[in-house]
């Protein structure tokens, strides 16, 4: 049986095929994966903004639309590799997503600290691998990146 930080490495895996599998398509490397109460993968999905030329297209959204409809989403899990945005957060806390596994928040520190504080279970991994691909992602695109965060960028 697996303990509580196993099943959070291997629903990070998931959603880190999904980031390589995004960076690969050209768009930024951000993976997520909603997850059931049983532990079953009801939807995953990447960041497709560059894919799609749709911004509202994050990984964590195109999970959720994956997903389907569901009764309730209080025992569900979001797992992402990047700390969520606050247009992701807003999300989870719209639909009461009840706990959020997230791979890094070293590059981005999003809305995780708001989501805590309104009552979603937080789970910071602090995963090397994640850190490694939104750094290098950075550092090779930054221009996407800043885009994809609605941050201006002189030049």
């Amino acid at each position: 049986m697996l303990t509580p930080s196993e099943h959070h490495q291997e629903w990070l895996a998931v959603a880190v095929e999904e980031a390589r599998a995004g960076e690969a398509e050209g768009g930024v490397p951000i993976g997520a994966a909603l997850f059931g109460a049983d532990g079953e993968v009801l939807g995953r999905g990447r960041n497709r903004r560059v894919q799609d030329g749709d911004p509202s297209v994050h990984a964590e959204t195109s999970a959720f639309r994956a997903a389907g409809r569901q009764r309730g989403y209080a025992g569900t899990t979001m797992v992402t590799t990047l700390s969520p945005c606050w247009f992701c957060s807003g999300l989870v806390r719209q639909f009461g997503i009840g706990t959020v596994v997230i791979g890094e928040a070293r590059n981005f520190h999003g809305g995780h600290d708001w989501l805590a504080e309104h009552g979603v279970r937080i789970v910071l991994l602090d995963d090397p691998e994640c850190v490694r691909m939104m750094a290098g992602f950075i550092a090779d695109r930054p221009r996407l990146w800043h885009e994809d965060i609605g941050e201006d960028q002189p030049g």
